[in-house]
């Protein structure tokens, strides 16, 4: 059965206005297509729609109970032509975000919620995952937008600035280091190491630096996250190295950073997408956000650890 939202619009207003001229004009359409329009609608249906008289137009019983229900019909009509409007402007939809552990510690969390605060219709899905797993899985459209530690790699994504994180020694309070204000890498491989798991870009630079040193990278131990590596610190298992900006998600009373006194502390966190003019509004709109907003402001490298309360 074929239901005319159109034949039902005009049922509406006939009733509406009393009578097949006003309905007419309201609508602009002519008088006899109206009326064909409605016999129609009462031939589709089987049933006796309106009583027509000399005072007008009145509905029978039946077609009181379709004004309602046609009335509905319309309304959800309309919210489905309101709200795919809405995706194609963006104010609605989902965006699948992929970053590195170094991009969600230290600018997500404040850039997502103003982000969502300003777009509560659309739903970002974050994923930690390494850098180069990051722009593999851009380059192969299972992500719209992802954040990474500017290295070398071979995905075909568009490359963009996103912001810069410095690296820097983290060490107990008590640590043979721990009055200095800086430190080179060679001096921390004096001393046990805890470490990001290999894999990451974090793990990769601290291993071509002791190469090039000519020394061996051979951290004491390796973990899976910046507060795995906060806590080892803290409990004395070794010296870590973790950007500036990551060190204030952590409680760490009685902890000293240092400056990590190399050129490869200062990196560069790159967005990457397949292609920013085929993104999809809502992806669009996130990727300008990120671009745009300006990151929160990062405790000094100097002193004692932030703490939180």
């Amino acid at each position: 059965m074929k239901l005319d939202p159109q034949s039902l619009r005009l049922f509406i207003s006939v009733l509406e206005e009393g009578t097949i001229a006003a309905a007419s004009q309201r609508e602009h359409i002519a008088a006899a297509a109206v009326s064909r329009r409605l016999s129609e609608l009462e031939s589709l249906l089987g049933s006796q729609l309106l009583i027509r008289s000399n005072k007008g137009i009145e509905p029978t019983e039946a077609g009181t109970a379709l004004m309602y229900m046609a009335r509905g019909v319309l309304n959800d009509l309309s919210g489905i032509v309101s709200e795919m409007r809405e995706y194609s402007h963006g104010k609605r939809g989902s965006v699948r975000l992929l970053a590195n552990i170094s991009a969600i510690t230290q600018f997500l969390p404040a850039l997502l919620k103003s982000f969502m605060e300003k777009h509560p219709n659309i739903r970002v899905t974050l994923e930690q995952m390494e850098s180069l797993a990051i722009t593999r899985s851009v380059a192969e459209s299972r992500a719209d937008i992802g954040l990474f530690t500017r290295m070398p790699h071979e995905a075909s994504v568009e490359i963009h600035p996103f912001r810069t994180d410095e690296l820097v020694v983290l060490l107990q309070a008590d640590h043979p280091l721990a009055d200095r204000a800086s430190v080179c890498f060679d001096e921390v491989l004096d001393f046990d190491v805890v470490s990001l798991h290999s894999g990451t870009h974090l793990h990769y630079q601290m291993l071509q630096a002791a190469n090039e040193s000519g020394r061996t990278f051979s951290p004491r131990m390796e973990v899976s996250s910046y507060d795995a590596l906060c806590l080892m610190v803290q409990t004395g298992m070794g010296i870590g190295i973790l950007p500036k900006g990551s060190t204030s998600a952590y409680s760490m009373p009685e902890m000293k950073i240092l400056r990590l006194d190399e050129p490869w502390a200062q990196r560069e966190l790159s967005m990457c997408v397949r292609n920013v003019e085929t993104l999809t509004p809502a992806a669009r709109l996130l990727f300008d956000h990120l671009q745009r907003e300006q990151s929160a402001e990062t405790p000094a490298v100097n002193g004692t650890a932030a703490t939180s309360s």
